[in-house]
């Protein structure tokens, strides 16, 4: 599965002066993860809906030790039953393939099938 592809692999910090992901590259990207949704070419979006605030809690815990272990870090949104994430590669303000391999490794999370 091309989205597992992308979750073995590691974030790699932004120097800058790069372009965002354009074009064919990022409809590649973004192909191999559908439940994500990419706003405006600017960045990644998705959301994600629990049976209560508790378990919503526990995934953004989740998300946030992915987030630290690849320096990588998300928006986050949390309410209740809800929880939405949002990344983009702020140094460039735009994607990299760095955050599409944080939202590959956000859906490998348990619960994130949900």
């Amino acid at each position: 599965m091309a989205a597992s592809n992308l979750a073995a692999k590691t974030c790699v910090p932004c120097r800058g002066g790069v372009p965002p992901l354009a074009g064919d590259e990022l409809r590649n990207l973004q192909r191999q993860l559908p439940s994500w949704q990419v706003v405006d070419g600017h960045h990644l979006h998705r959301a994600y809906s629990f049976p209560d605030f508790k378990t919503a809690l526990e995934f953004v815990n989740r998300v946030g030790e992915v987030a630290e272990q690849q320096g990588h870090h998300p928006d986050i949104a949390l309410g209740w039953g809800k929880v939405e994430v949002t990344t983009w590669t702020h140094k460039i303000d735009g994607l990299t393939e760095s955050d599409f391999i944080l939202a590959a490794k956000i859906e490998e999370l348990p619960g994130a099938g949900k």
